[in-house]
């Protein structure tokens, strides 16, 4: 949506939710949503409030990651606990405010943990990153511990199986297939160890310290993004934040910067959670695997000028290396 149209939307819509004159002084596109995300701020009488909008991506329908009223599902369920997020303020399905559905929260200062080598997260101390952790995983297994019945919403759990099986369909688009020889005998590997009686409840999808928001003194403020969320293994969350910090799972001519190791991640989850849990490795395995072929994917999109990203020119690099790693967790 432009920003002219935007505002005028907004306009009417403040119109009708505040009480009292109000105006519309600022509308931002945030950063990272594609164009679908965005801030503004509403003067009224000697105050401002400052707000963030998550819409739908446009053209597409409202399903799946594309359905925000799935993310103010859990936003809701994680009011009147401890886990650090954005309390939803509107929401709804009603196209006569933007065209879509909707949902608008306040709009947070501060900024993802980054931890790139010329970000502010990795200029920070050892004990500064070890106190962001034990944050984020004690809000994770806070997540986890959430009632599902508080979440109808989002619908039945996620077959078990279906967490291994529903990449198939992306494996043959993906470029440089011959990064992903190893997919079949690690697929069926999966499918023969999968754990029994693993712990189901609301996991976030996408676990990782770019959805993590911190304050200026690394304090986290918010789990964010949760498009991908739903019902099912919650361990898969587990599995990935701990993908992203594992060296042997990623090209070694193009080191990425980590944040803490697999093995202090681990410990802080069991930690909050308040006991030990289970077939880690599993769940690591399957994490590296899905990500394996998400990069081949988004390179062959990138390619086909689909969608445009050069840096998964670099990430693809790790294409092979993260299957071999899930073999190597998988025994």
């Amino acid at each position: 949506m432009e920003l002219d149209e935007l505002r005028r939307r907004l306009d009417v819509f403040c119109a009708a939710h505040y009480v009292g004159p109000s105006e519309v002084t600022e509308v931002v596109v945030m950063p990272g949503h594609a164009g679908f995300a965005y801030g503004f701020r509403v003067a009224q009488a000697a105050s401002i409030e400052s707000w963030f909008i998550r819409l739908p991506p446009p053209g597409v329908n409202w399903v799946g990651t594309a359905d925000v009223l799935r993310q103010v599902a859990v936003l809701n369920a994680l009011d009147g606990t401890e886990v650090p997020h954005c309390s939803v303020k509107w929401s709804g399905d009603d196209p006569q405010w933007f065209g879509s559905p909707y949902f608008i929260v306040p709009w947070l200062q501060g900024d993802v943990m980054r931890i790139g080598p010329d970000d502010w997260g990795h200029q920070l101390s050892a004990s500064q990153h070890l106190e962001f952790g034990r944050q984020a995983m004690t809000a994770l297994a806070g997540l986890h511990r959430v009632d599902i019945a508080k979440v109808p919403y989002l619908g039945e759990p996620v077959p078990f199986a279906e967490d291994v099986t529903r990449w198939d369909r992306f494996v043959e688009k993906a470029a440089e297939p011959h990064r992903l020889a190893d997919v079949p005998k690690v697929r069926q590997r999966l499918l023969d160890t999968m754990p029994a009686d693993a712990p189901v409840g609301i996991f976030h999808g996408d676990f990782q310290t770019a959805n993590l928001f911190a304050s200026e003194d690394a304090q986290l403020l918010a789990l964010i993004d949760f498009e991908l969320t739903g019902v099912g293994a919650t361990l898969n969350d587990v599995g990935w934040i701990c993908t992203f910090s594992d060296r042997d799972a990623w090209d070694g001519e193009s080191p990425r910067t980590m944040f803490l190791d697999p093995d202090t991640l681990i410990e802080l989850y069991q930690a909050a959670y308040g006991q030990a849990v289970a077939d880690l490795n599993w769940y690591r395995a399957l994490a590296a695997y899905k990500f394996a072929i998400i990069s081949g994917l988004n390179l062959s999109l990138h390619r086909r000028g689909k969608r445009v990203d050069e840096t998964w020119e670099i990430t693809a690099l790790s294409m092979q290396p993260l299957i071999d790693r899930a073999q190597q967790l998988l025994g």
